[in-house]
């Protein structure tokens, strides 16, 4: 599987502040990829460079197997772009804004257009000013969907929308991007969850893992350990910590941490050399948003 989206080295700074460093970031063609992390991480940056918006300081990178820098024409029409800001003409009507757009995208599929009118509930005859948000996300939507673009990205696209339209945009994202790269940022964490193949997680502008959905979900582990002494005493003897158990917490007898490499038989003799003989061993899957505040914490304590 080839990468679509790709950054070797990247960096950026902006007025002397570092917001990426040696970012290496690769998002395989048919994946939808789920870059998450901490407001400020750097998320909109990289894509702001990937799409050629902004430009880097050092390092590269490519869209389509196109250097970001020399993106034209041609790649463009094969790119949808949603931001959480997106600059629409408001003098439009939706009817207009889609028209002035066919022209532009030789794959425009007019058949296409017409059922996401019909999905999203678009008012043809209204300016795109007097839209609300969440009907303006679903205009330019839309109006990338119509298309049928390779890659769609998505720059926070459920900030500020009610729960029903956000089930509403991405029930549409989903049941028209068949075929379709998607790279998403989002702090909507349970939202990405449900749909994402792939996670990348981004924090004070470094990847800090990329990987596949089910893997990220199987080496992420809460473990709970009952002790055979009050867990303030435990252990009654220097002990170095494995450096995966991250956000250990203690009360009576029980010790609880989150496991970053869950490996059952390896944790478990992990478990027995810090504490000893133990009454009781067990361990729970965690949603994103658990295994995200819990990387959040660990990386603030780490700073």
């Amino acid at each position: 599987m080839s990468d679509i989206l790709k950054t070797v080295e990247l960096s950026k700074r902006f007025r002397g502040n570092s917001v990426l460093e040696g970012l290496n970031l690769a998002v395989p063609e048919g994946s939808l990829y789920g870059l998450v992390g901490p407001n400020g991480a750097g998320k909109t940056t990289t894509i702001k460079i990937l799409m050629n918006i902004i430009q880097a300081t050092g390092g590269r990178s490519e869209a389509l197997g196109v250097d970001s820098r020399r993106l034209g024409p041609r790649e463009f029409a094969q790119i949808g772009y949603v931001s959480e800001n997106q600059e629409m003409p408001e003098w439009m009507t939706v009817e207009y804004f889609l028209g002035y757009l066919r022209p532009f995208y030789p794959t425009w599929d007019e058949v296409r257009e017409k059922e996401l009118l019909r999905q999203f509930d678009l008012p043809l005859d209204r300016k795109l000013k007097h839209l609300s948000r969440g009907m303006r996300m679903k205009a330019a939507l839309a109006s990338s969907l119509a298309y049928r673009p390779r890659l769609i990205v998505l720059d926070e696209p459920f900030t500020g929308l009610d729960p029903l339209v956000r089930d509403e945009f991405i029930q549409g994202l989903l049941e028209n991007a068949e075929g379709t790269t998607m790279l998403i940022s989002s702090h909507d964490l349970a939202e990405i969850e449900s749909f994402a193949s792939h996670i990348g997680y981004l924090d004070r502008g470094r990847l800090q893992f990329s990987e596949e959905m089910t893997a990220l979900s199987e080496r992420f582990r809460e473990v709970e350990v009952t002790v055979t002494a009050p867990a303030g005493t435990m252990p009654d003897r220097p002990v170095t910590w494995p450096v995966t158990w991250l956000g250990r917490e203690a009360s009576a007898s029980v010790v609880r941490f989150v496991e970053s490499q869950f490996q059952q038989e390896r944790t478990l003799e992990q478990v027995r050399r810090v504490f000893g003989e133990v009454q009781q061993v067990s361990w729970n899957p965690m949603p994103l948003r658990e295994i995200f505040v819990t990387l959040a914490k660990a990386g603030r304590k780490a700073a």
